[in-house]
């Protein structure tokens, strides 16, 4: 892409700025530090120019967005045709109350739904089990059965809205619920439409809401994408998730790098289970962290892109270019959030948006300045939707598609973060696959020690944290918090005390003891699921038909 010559005379013109007037303003002016690195520790060199990116060739590492290998975006004209789907992640208490800040969202201008389930739900529970005490509906909305997904979505049609559900170990059954709601609703599955997380890889990894050992919890995976596939086409059946990787720690090419090697396995294994590779991996999506540091996540978002594209097509021979385009949803990062000051964080989040924008995500959710200190209110959560509407109808990140692309810079810590990506690609396929590698603690064992090279970087105030260890102030104790209900488990224990007593004894039977005989051989266990759900079985109850036969999984510890 550029003249040799012109490269030379470059390089010789550089020498002598470095040599004489920036030598000069050193001596006078030293630089503030001797070494200026990303939030991941990449170094940043003072200047960058051709020299940087001289073999750079268009065609290969970039070409036109919507077309392979995907590094401007997936689809032609970006958001000049629309912007990202807004889909703030909302949940907690009740259903009701859930519902209520739902039908809020969608009235500001919200685009889409985002489903946070409390932890007992993500752990298989039900709101009356012992293990749920203290945490029903703290970090997320209490959904023990289909009578609760019928008032989540209540005067919110299905064939409206595209929902995403942030649930792993038992997605396969609020994702029954969710169908049977639709089914209620008279909405045919052809038209429902969304995404269910299903990744339970990142859960061993570094989040730990697993439930059963691996190899049945990727049974549990494939069952869902097989299903959806054959029988809902709209439907996202898993969103291979980075971001929980990042908030453990990862650097920014890790996040990357470790998502794509749970993806390969996830792709491998649907083949694996007979699937031809263009008929499931247009349906796959993936989710992603924004930090503050807008140029490496522009550059990461590209380089993850290209990366996959490439892995699409020659690890897996896909053949359809919807199969090799990374699409994915962003959330800005919650880590990065403080509960020192916090209104900087509104500031945050905007530029971790602009980061988004200028990226190209599908879709993004802004966290709230006050997460850090509580639930948000509904005053935080307007500010955080608005924040990401400022963007995209005042920044200009909007108009033109991969406004970056030919940045010096960008391009170089682009191509810098494919070839850490694939270096630990290639570290993960010898180690005999990423299964392997997480039990071995490989994974773990990166994340550990990038987190804890961060966190001593704060420390010895060699990284900046506004309101953290610079620029702090005496604050008073924040008021007006947004706080749950402490009786939640008894409203919740109530109702599911009344749903046993109500629910048809025989046909609830029926379809658990359905349920067992299916999840013991090798057939599709989704649909029935569905029939469990509908015939009023809890999330506990289901998942411990799945307990009784897989067992609990218990990691290895390390040193």
């Amino acid at each position: 892409m550029f003249d040799k010559e012109k490269l030379k005379t470059i390089e010789t013109e550089k020498e002598k700025w470095d040599c004489g007037p920036v030598e000069k303003t050193c001596a006078k002016f030293p630089e503030r530090k001797t070494t200026f690195t990303t939030i991941s520790g990449e170094e940043v060199e003072r200047l960058y120019t051709p020299l940087e990116i001289a073999d750079f060739d268009y065609d290969t590492k970039l070409g036109f967005p919507g077309e392979y290998p995907f590094t401007r975006g997936v689809q032609p004209t970006m958001y000049r045709g629309r912007f990202w789907t807004m889909r703030q992640y909302a949940g907690f208490g009740t259903a009701r109350e859930t519902n209520e800040r739902y039908r809020y969202l969608l009235e500001q201008g919200q685009t889409g739904l985002s489903v946070a389930f409390d932890l007992p739900t993500q752990s298989g529970y039900d709101s009356d089990h012992a293990l749920s005490m203290g945490e029903v509906g703290k970090v997320g909305v209490a959904i023990d059965s289909v009578d609760d997904m019928r008032v989540l979505f209540d005067q919110i049609p299905l064939d409206k809205v595209t929902t995403s559900m942030t649930i792993n170990a038992p997605a396969t059954v609020l994702l029954g619920m969710y169908f049977a709601l639709a089914e209620e609703q008279g909405v045919p599955y052809s038209k429902v439409g969304g995404t269910v997380q299903n990744d339970i890889l990142k859960e061993i990894i570094c989040r730990g809401q697993y439930i059963y050992p691996p190899l049945p919890s990727m049974r549990l995976t494939v069952d869902l994408i097989k299903y959806c596939y054959e029988h809902v086409p709209r439907w996202n059946t898993i969103s291979i998730s980075g971001y929980h990787i990042r908030e453990a720690g990862s650097t920014a090419a890790q996040e990357m790098a470790f998502t794509i090697a749970n993806g390969i396995t996830y792709v491998q294994s649907c083949i694996d289970r007979g699937m031809e590779v263009d008929s499931f991996a247009p349906r796959l999506s993936f989710f992603y962290n924004a930090f503050t540091n807008v140029l490496e996540e522009v550059a990461k978002f590209r380089a993850g892109r290209r990366y996959w594209a490439r892995v699409m097509k020659e690890r897996f021979g896909s053949e359809n270019p919807r199969s090799m385009m990374m699409r994915y949803h962003v959330q800005t990062g919650g880590v990065t959030l403080t509960a020192q000051q916090p209104l900087n964080n509104i500031v945050r989040v905007a530029l971790q948006s602009l980061a988004t924008a200028y990226g190209g995500a599908q879709s993004l959710h802004t966290n709230s300045y006050d997460e850090a200190l509580c639930l948000p209110t509904e005053e935080a959560v307007t500010v955080a939707l608005r924040t990401q509407q400022v963007v995209a109808e005042e920044s200009g990140a909007a108009d033109t598609i991969d406004p970056l692309a030919g940045s010096y810079y960008v391009e170089a810590l682009t191509d810098r973060i494919e070839a850490e990506i694939d270096d630990y690609i290639k570290k993960i396929d010898a180690m005999g696959g990423t299964l392997k590698a997480i039990e071995d603690g490989y994974v773990q064992k990166e994340i550990q020690d990038s987190a804890y090279r961060f966190q001593k970087e704060i420390e010895s105030n060699e990284r900046v944290y506004v309101g953290i260890n610079r620029y702090t102030m005496e604050e008073p104790p924040p008021t007006n918090l947004l706080r749950v209900d402490p009786k939640q488990r008894e409203i919740e224990t109530e109702k599911l005390k009344k749903l046993r007593a109500e629910r048809d004894q025989k046909s609830w039977k029926a379809a658990l003891d359905r349920l067992d005989e299916v999840s013991r051989t090798d057939e599709n266990v989704m649909p029935t699921v569905i029939e469990a759900v509908k015939a009023r079985a809890t999330v506990g109850e289901v998942c411990d038909v799945w307990r009784n036969i897989y067992g609990e999984y218990r990691p290895k510890e390390f040193v």
